[in-house]
């Protein structure tokens, strides 16, 4: 063993042992590493301590092509336990060799064990080994499926352990289906302290374990609801506003619908979405096993920092990595467009202009599960100089807003559409993508009380029948609003930035749109 100088530590970051000077910091373990990490999330540090480090790991998770199964040791004294401490890391790679109602056998490999030829007495999910032919050079790894009587050439010392996670795993195992990778955990809420930061500027300290981001792998069962999932971390990062012992949440997307599609138990890291009743569109994570329901969605599994979402307290943000990567066309240029999909192999098929300054405003199917299982889209496209740019003012009408982006798409693409339903005069009155008027209320908020200016887009308010209505002005007005409204009962949300843009809009076309960052230059108060 290496005898490290006063000037050296060594740390684990996400899975990887790193050499480091005394004194390193977080900021420093993450740039060595190349580490995921987005600016203002949290990095959660497991210190191990030193009664701990005079332990042996008690837990294994084994990584199948299905799925992950977890198992616990049951007697560190054991001689099969010993056994499965030295080979386990021969089991990687091994295929299901055969299985039964009772049973499931991954193998084989060459064991020193001493062996029973009677049948014994096992339980549901208890770990041992089996000799096959009573010969330990063809040694398996068995997982019992159910409780029963068996005769496997098993050491005399029984069961070495148990299925304590992963259970669902377990019993969809099938011929065909192989152990990936076998990795010994550590218990990090029983290890020692854990620090759950956003100050990168924290020191680390010799085999302290560093975690800086989450890694999913969304569901091929689940297109809605990866696409919901999507949205809600579309900048890499996952909000954590409540927590609870089984989970934690993120409600950023609370009220918006999102189809029930995956019915399966929500094992440790099960990313859900929750479909109907209150709460509707909240997205969770599971710290621990629960069973299925109709109200949650599995929409996909943490497949790397299962610690974060251990550590993660409300307030907190997490770094999001996801598997497969979003195919989000709309907003870019056709050019853009074809180069993003060169590496996935996906077929573009063009509906529409096709110049160098087209630009995507559509895509089909909408959902990247759906495209990758499909492998083509079909893209519709225009001149980039048709696409209607806006800025939304966020901070003075906010749920208005949030109307706005629902209805005409802008919640789940880059590009809206909006269809053109009356035009008189300056008034521009549009359709939107979704009726929402029963789901969202609309409160008074940035009402005007002196002038309308050309661009102001508004939507009206529940003061009047007509709430929900979305209108554009053209010209300035001082005595209605963008749709057609008394001020009192509209609320001005935003403005086109080329209104000019409008006048060769006909009832019935369709208008796209994509919204601009507020640079805080323009007047919008509509005072």
């Amino acid at each position: 063993m290496r005898i490290l100088d006063k000037d050296t530590i060594i740390l684990n970051v996400n899975g990887e042992s790193v050499e480091l000077k005394s004194g390193s910091t977080i900021a420093d373990a993450l740039e060595h590493t190349d580490s995921p990490h987005n600016p203002g999330t949290s990095v959660g540090i497991l210190k191990v301590s030193e009664e701990y480090r005079k332990e042996e790991v008690t837990s294994y998770r084994i990584i199948t092509s299905k799925g992950e199964v977890e198992i616990e040791l049951n007697d560190l004294e054991k001689y099969s336990v010993q056994t499965w401490v030295q080979l386990f890391k021969k089991f990687e790679g091994k295929r299901v060799r055969w299985l039964s109602r009772d049973a499931v056998a991954f193998g084989s490999v060459s064991a020193d064990i001493s062996i029973e030829r009677e049948p014994a007495s096992f339980d549901k999910f208890d770990v041992l080994f089996g000799a096959g032919g009573y010969d330990t050079d063809n040694t398996h790894l068995i997982i019992c499926r159910q409780k029963h009587t068996g005769e496997y050439g098993q050491p005399r010392d029984g069961a070495f352990g148990r299925v304590v996670s992963g259970k669902n795993i377990l019993m969809g195992l099938d011929k065909g289906d192989e152990i990936i990778e076998i990795k010994p955990v550590i218990k990090w809420e029983h290890a020692g302290n854990s620090i759950f930061t956003s100050d990168l500027t924290t020191r680390l300290e010799h085999d302290d374990q560093v975690f800086s981001f989450i890694g999913v792998e969304m569901s091929p069962n689940a297109p809605y609801g990866v696409k919901h999932f999507f949205t809600l971390v579309k900048n890499g990062i996952f909000k954590v506003d409540a927590t609870a012992s089984a989970y934690i949440c993120d409600r950023r997307l609370q009220g918006e619908k999102c189809r029930y599609e995956n019915f399966e138990p929500r094992i440790q890291g099960s990313v859900s979405v929750r479909t109907a009743g209150y709460g509707t569109g909240k997205v969770f994570i599971s710290r621990t096993d629960m069973p299925a329901t109709i109200m949650h969605s599995v929409i996909g599994h943490v497949k790397e920092g299962i610690e974060l979402v251990k550590m993660a307290r409300p307030g907190h943000r997490l770094t999001v990595l996801t598997v497969p990567d979003q195919i989000m066309l709309s907003g870019m240029s056709l050019h853009e467009a074809r180069e993003s999909l060169l590496e996935s192999g996906v077929k573009i098929i063009v509906e529409g202009y096709e110049s160098d300054d087209a630009v995507v405003v559509e895509q089909r199917p909408e959902t990247t599960i759906d495209i990758l299982g499909g492998s083509e889209v079909i893209v519709k496209t225009i001149p980039s100089s048709n696409l209607v740019k806006i800025r939304l003012y966020d901070d003075l009408a906010p749920k208005s807003i949030d109307y706005f982006r629902s209805s005409v798409g802008l919640k789940f693409n880059r590009v809206g559409t909006m269809k053109a339903d009356m035009i008189y005069d300056t008034t521009y009155i549009f359709d939107p993508e979704k009726d929402l008027k029963i789901h969202k209320e609309i409160f008074p908020e940035n009402t005007p009380s002196k002038i309308i200016h050309s661009g102001d887009i508004g939507i009206t308010n529940q003061a009047s029948k007509r709430m929900g209505t979305i209108g554009i002005k053209i010209e300035d007005d001082d005595l209605f609003g963008p749709t057609g409204e008394k001020f009192a009962n509209t609320n001005i949300i935003g403005k086109v930035l080329e209104p000019h843009k409008l006048k060769n809009l006909k009832e019935g076309d369709f208008m796209y749109i994509v919204e601009m960052p507020d640079m805080g230059e323009d007047d919008v108060s509509g005072k």
